[in-house]
């Protein structure tokens, strides 16, 4: 009796954890938060089916497995390249950054453009300070064309860009200016990107203005599209599942680098890393590289993405 009761006290958390992940279920605002370490919840799924067997208890054991096999097909995906469609060799370069309220390095982020070379520069948490040390260090020389979204405090963004831009409505919630804007690329189609930024599902009276926030991003189909920047969510969150239902791919998990943490930095937060900067790149388009880059000053990595044009 106690070793069914001890083997099924090990089980349960984790089955019912597979089951709010696997159906998308949102039963609590406090969920949203959990629901990132579903990585680590996966590798330790391996504990309850291991205790069963040890213990000889095999129900407990049998659904360990049925649990342990539902985490590992939610996440496993990720460590995988996948296949790219048919497309050109036009390539379209994307890095996103979060400055942490202005604060990451300026001239750190401008050698990451000189080395990088992207064609749009996506900027969450930008104030008009920040702004003005980037420009100043010769950003917009570098990038002529921008949308200037940027705010005090954490609501600010913007893009840079090497290509002519046309601004779309910005898209403000919770005062989080989320900027949009089509990129007209020379001899290829046009791209609607956004400098992704809803609020972050800190506590309680965050989590409707981070929902709405996602929601409003939009959908993949027609002009091509790639969304850009800090999502506060990861792949195991609904929105973002919803997003990338809608036609989008992720470039990291594309790339078999889904695993790779942005936030936080080695040196901030003692949490466990997630990945939470996302390139969600339309599912015309081929994602040729991935990559995670640090950036003194912030608590988020920036995120690069080489993509090919249909």
């Amino acid at each position: 009796m106690i070793r069914t009761v001890l083997a099924w006290l090990l089980v349960v958390p984790f089955a019912a954890w597979a089951t709010l992940r696997v159906t998308g279920v949102d039963i609590a605002d406090r969920w949203i938060q959990l629901v990132a370490f579903t990585p680590y919840v996966a590798a330790a799924s391996m504990v309850p089916l291991l205790a069963a067997g040890l213990l000889r208890r095999w129900v407990p054991m049998t659904v360990a497995v049925v649990t342990a096999g539902a985490l590992a097909l939610a996440v496993l995906p990720r460590y995988f390249t996948d296949a790219d469609p048919r497309t050109g060799d036009r390539t379209f370069r994307v890095l996103a950054s979060n400055l942490a309220v202005g604060a990451g390095d300026a001239a750190e982020l401008v050698k990451l453009v000189d080395r990088l070379k992207p064609d749009v520069l996506a900027i969450q948490e930008l104030t008009p300070d920040a702004r003005k040390r980037l420009d100043g260090l010769g950003l917009r020389e570098r990038m002529p064309y921008v949308v200037d979204r940027s705010h005090t405090g954490v609501w600010g963004s913007g893009i840079y860009s090497l290509h002519p831009l046309t601004e779309k409505p910005l898209l403000a919630l919770g005062n989080f200016r989320q900027a949009r804007a089509v990129v007209e690329v020379k001899g290829g189609p046009e791209i609607e990107v956004v400098s992704v930024h809803p609020c972050a599902p800190s506590h309680d009276a965050k989590m409707s203005c981070w929902r709405a926030g996602l929601a409003a991003l939009p959908r993949a189909g027609g002009q091509l599209k790639v969304l850009a920047g800090d999502f506060n969510a990861t792949l195991d969150h609904w929105p973002v599942r919803d997003l990338l239902d809608s036609g989008y791919r992720d470039a990291a998990d594309v790339r078999g680098q889904g695993f790779t943490a942005t936030w936080p930095q080695q040196g901030w937060r003692p949490v466990p890393g997630v990945t939470i900067d996302h390139v969600l790149a339309d599912g015309r388009m081929g994602v040729r590289s991935f990559g995670v880059h640090p950036l003194p000053g912030t608590d988020h990595r920036s995120v690069f993405a080489e993509l090919t044009l249909p």
